[in-house]
């Protein structure tokens, strides 16, 4: 797999905490896989770390969950702005590839949410790509991958063990839009065994220690953002704090929330 799912190394927000009456809408990509629940074993069920939720939550968003769909992208309408999460390979054929001997995709996620990258921009959602989700962002782009990371660079240090996240430094172009979000950090975590070897239409503004590219965006729009690392597991809001504030919510929003979910208790 291409990302991490594990659990965030950080408390969630107390759920008591205030919350505004009118939050951005902001829907988060999950995957298919088997789990267990309440006497039940193996139940293919659509999931997501709750850190991706939480991270929402602390940048003043509601979160909403996305399963695959391919009923089309009339969801869009309802969301401010769209997460796409980590989780398995891109199929290399998306990016004119024959898959090979490491990667493991399913190819209808990849469907599914290249139609909602597709649909979100031709409205110019706000959209945050972390991990698999940057690398989405970037076949959309028309750029291509590494399927194997070890075969390019020579070494494992960007997914170091099964379940294990690395920390590898990091630098931004500056004057990014990142540059601005990240300052001050210098080391970002990793878990990923395929990169970005052509941005396509995107600007690369991230690279890790080892040269590989760690971010991309897309200035001439409201807000297209792609991480490789994954800040949910950090607890690092701030990918999370830009999304909201793009998708009209929090301090500097640029725009009332369009599609939102009144707060039952506000």
């Amino acid at each position: 797999m291409s990302a991490g799912s594990g659990p965030s190394r950080t408390p969630d927000p107390d759920p008591g905490g205030p919350v505004p009456a009118r939050r951005p809408v902001i829907g988060i990509t999950t995957y298919v896989a088997p789990a267990s629940f309440r006497g039940w074993t193996d139940v293919r069920t659509a999931v997501l770390p709750h850190s991706y939720v939480a991270m929402v939550r602390a940048a003043g968003g509601h979160a909403v969950l996305l399963p695959s769909d391919d009923a089309g992208t009339a969801v869009l309408a309802a969301l401010d702005g769209i997460v796409f999460a980590g989780g398995e390979d891109v199929d290399p054929a998306r990016y004119g590839q024959p898959a090979g001997p490491h990667v493991d995709c399913v190819p209808e996620r990849d469907a599914g949410e290249l139609a909602l990258l597709a649909g979100a921009l031709a409205v110019d959602l706000p959209v945050l790509g972390v991990c698999r989700g940057m690398q989405l962002l970037v076949i959309g782009y028309g750029g291509g991958l590494h399927q194997h990371l070890p075969d390019v660079l020579g070494h494992h240090r960007h997914r170091p063990a099964p379940g294990t996240y690395g920390r590898h430094g990091v630098r931004f172009a500056p004057g990014s839009a990142v540059a601005a979000l990240m300052a001050g950090s210098a080391e970002v975590n990793t878990y990923h065994h395929q990169g970005v070897a052509d941005p396509g239409g995107l600007r690369a503004t991230g690279w890790a220690d080892d040269g590989l590219i760690e971010a991309v965006e897309d200035p001439d729009r409201r807000f297209v953002l792609g991480v490789q690392w994954h800040p949910e597991t950090d607890g690092d809001v701030r990918p999370f704090a830009a999304l909201v504030r793009a998708a009209g919510g929090g301090a500097g929003g640029s725009r009332p929330a369009a599609g939102y979910l009144p707060d039952p208790a506000g």
